[in-house]
C-alpha cells in the first residue's frame, strides 16, 4: 500500500515505554509510502536508540539542536518546512505541558513552535498512565492543545507496563496510520450517515452445517473505512467475518439473510446512503433441523427444500424511491460471467442508480478487485487495484454523483 506516498512526515519520539511501538509505527509509515525523519528527545533514547529509529525509517536521527549535519544550526527550522507533518507519537504528558505553554528548550518542541501553522499540521499520540492520562491537569492541556490547532488522537485501553489497565495506551501503529489517512482525506461526505452490508451469510441446515459463500467482506470493510475517512457516519451491518471494526465504526453482527434484512430495516431510516455490498445467499433451507442430521449407513441423502430470501437491495430501494430521493442507494452484483451484462440487468431489476459489478471467484478473499461501475447512462471500469484504493474511488465517485443531485 502506498496511500501514504509522497507524504514527509516527522516523527517525534518523546520519553516513555510506548516508544517500542514507535518502531512498528515508523516502518508502516514507510511501507505506506511515506517519507520519515525521526527527532527523538533525550528521554526517548532512554527507551529506543536512534540506531534502531535510523535503520527503520532509513534517515539519520536528528536529537539535538546543534546538530553539526546543520550548517546554519537551525534544524527546528529546516526540517520542519521539509514536513508535511509533524507526528508526535509518543507525546507523554510531560511534552504535551510543554507545548501549550509554548516551552522549546530542545529540538523536538523547538520544530513544534517554529513550524508553519497553517501547512505543517501537528498531530499528537498520547501515551502515558491511566492516572496521568485522567489527571484533570493532562485533560486540559488536550483541551487546550486543540483549541491551539493541534490534532490530539485518542488512547487505547489495557494493560500497562506499569502493571495497571486502564486508559492511557498509546494507539497501535496500524490505528495511527489509519488516522493519518483519514486526516489527510477530504471529507467529501461529511454530515452523510452510511449504512452498508459486508460479508456473506449463513444459511443454518442443522446446528452444525449451512450454506454459506466465499465472501469475505474485506471489500465491503474497505468501503465502510473509506467512508469514515470521508467524513461520514458509518453503520456497517456485517455478516460472519472475522475482520477488524473499521475506527470509529458503529457495527452490526448478523449471520443469517433474514437477520442482515431485519438489522437493515431497523436502521436505514437514519441513513442518507446505502450500500449493499453483501453477497446475501439468494435461497435459504425451508426449515433447520435441531439436531446434527446423522447418517445412517444406508447411502440415502437428506432431501432439503429452499425457500427464497428476501431481498434487502430491492426492498430499501423500493422505499427509496417512496422517499423520493432522501436514500441514495448503492448495490453490488458478484458474477461468475457476462459482468456487464448481468450487471446492467441487475441494476434495472433492483431499480437504483449505480450498481456495482465484479467477478465473485477472482476476488473472494483476495485484497484486490476490479470494478465495474453500471448507471443508467451506460458503465466505467475501475481497473484492478487493491481494496483499500477502489473503496476510497467509489466513495468519491458517489460523493460526485450526490453533489449533482
Amino acid at each position: 500500500m502506498d496511500d501514504l506516498h509522497g507524504k514527509r512526515i516527522v516523527l517525534g519520539l518523546t520519553g516513555g515505554i510506548a516508544c517500542f511501538k514507535a518502531a512498528e509505527l515508523c516502518r508502516s509509515l514507510v511501507k505506506a509510502g511515506a517519507k520519515v525523519q525521526v527527532v527523538m528527545t533525550e528521554a526517548a533514547a532512554q527507551f529506543i536508540t536512534p540506531v534502531t529509529m535510523q535503520a527503520l525509517s532509513g534517515q539519520p536521527v536528528y536529537s539535538s539542536q546543534w546538530d553539526a549535519r546543520e550548517g546554519n544550526n537551525m534544524a527546528h527550522i529546516n526540517l520542519s518546512r521539509e514536513a508535511d507533518a509533524i507526528l508526535i507519537a509518543p507525546a507523554s504528558a510531560d511534552f504535551m505541558a510543554k507545548l501549550i505553554h509554548g516551552k522549546a528548550d530542545e529540538l523536538l518542541s523547538l520544530m513544534c513552535l517554529a513550524r508553519p501553522l497553517q501547512s505543517v499540521p501537528l498531530i499528537l499520540a498520547p501515551a502515558m498512565n491511566r492516572e496521568m492520562w485522567a489527571h484533570p491537569a493532562t485533560q486540559r492541556n488536550v483541551v487546550q492543545l486543540k483549541s491551539d490547532g493541534a490534532h490530539v488522537l485518542g488512547v487505547g485501553q489495557g494493560d500497562q507496563a506499569c502493571g495497571e489497565t486502564g486508559d492511557g495506551r498509546m494507539l497501535e501503529a496500524e490505528e495511527i496510520v489509519d488516522e493519518l489517512l483519514a486526516f489527510w482525506t477530504p471529507k467529501v461526505l461529511s454530515g452523510q450517515h452510511v449504512l452498508i452490508t459486508a460479508g456473506p451469510t449463513y444459511e443454518a441446515i442443522d446446528p452444525v452445517r449451512g450454506i454459506t459463500n466465499l465472501s469475505s467482506g474485506k471489500m465491503g470493510f474497505a468501503i465502510a473505512r473509506a467512508a469514515q475517512h470521508a467524513g461520514a457516519h458509518v453503520t456497517l451491518v456485517a455478516g460472519p467475518v472475522n475482520l477488524p471494526t473499521p475506527r470509529t465504526v458503529t457495527r452490526l453482527n448478523v449471520r443469517s439473510a433474514l437477520e442482515m434484512h431485519e438489522t437493515v430495516q431497523q436502521t436505514v431510516a437514519q441513513a442518507s446512503i446505502f450500500i449493499a455490498a453483501a453477497a446475501v445467499a439468494d435461497w435459504r433451507p425451508a426449515s433447520s433441523a435441531d439436531q446434527k442430521i446423522k447418517k445412517d449407513g444406508s447411502g440415502n441423502t437428506p432431501s432439503l427444500s429452499f425457500v427464497e430470501n428476501p431481498d434487502i437491495l430491492a426492498s430499501v430501494a423500493q422505499s427509496a424511491q417512496a422517499q423520493k430521493g432522501h436514500l441514495f442507494c448503492v448495490g453490488f452484483a458478484a458474477e461468475s460471467h457476462d459482468l456487464l451484462a448481468h450487471t446492467t440487468a441487475k441494476r434495472a431489476r433492483k431499480g437504483v442508480p449505480l450498481l456495482v459489478g465484479n467477478i465473485g471467484p477472482s476476488t473472494f478473499g483476495q485484497d484486490d478487485n476490479a470494478l465495474l461501475l453500471v448507471d443508467e447512462q451506460g458503465a466505467k471500469e475501475l481497473p484492478r487495484d487493491t481494496k483499500t484504493r477502489l473503496a476510497r474511488d467509489l466513495i468519491q465517485d458517489i460523493a460526485s454523483r450526490l453533489s449533482k443531485k
